[in-house]
């Protein structure tokens, strides 16, 4: 009786610690993107008039933005941000023949210019990218 109950016991405990396993899936690139930029608020607007839950720039958002398109809108914002990314992230290949590590892809994402040499700000904000992804 005692060795069944461990048995039982053991496999509660196995499927406990698998639910929660479960509820701690990492995020993905868009979703962490997201957090990161403006904590998921559909009607941020930054410093530099950055709009969407993903920051984008106004002349990014006009550049591929059809008109009809609402920034404040996730099912909008969302197409216009992965075009964004499908163009940098090309020519990032095109250059290092390789596509980006999830580190890169931020930095595309925030300061493309910089992602030779990316600053302090810009490198953490790419780490606490990556640790949404990969925990």
């Amino acid at each position: 009786m005692f060795a069944r109950m461990n048995a039982r016991t053991s496999l509660a405990a196995v499927v406990l610690i698998f639910s929660a396993c479960l509820q701690l899936q990492a995020m993905d690139r868009w979703a962490a993107l997201s957090q990161i930029e403006s904590g998921d608020d559909d009607r941020a607007v930054g410093a530099a008039g950055e709009i969407s839950r993903y920051q984008l720039k106004p002349g990014v958002w006009r550049r591929y933005a059809p008109t009809t398109a609402d920034w404040t809108k996730p099912e909008d914002a969302l197409p216009i941000a992965k075009e964004t990314m499908r163009e940098r992230c090309a020519a990032f290949e095109r250059s290092v023949h390789r596509p980006p590590t999830d580190f890169e892809f931020y930095i595309l994402w925030n300061a493309p210019a910089q992602i030779q040499h990316p600053g302090k700000a810009v490198s953490e904000r790419a780490e606490r990218f990556c640790n949404l992804i990969n925990n």
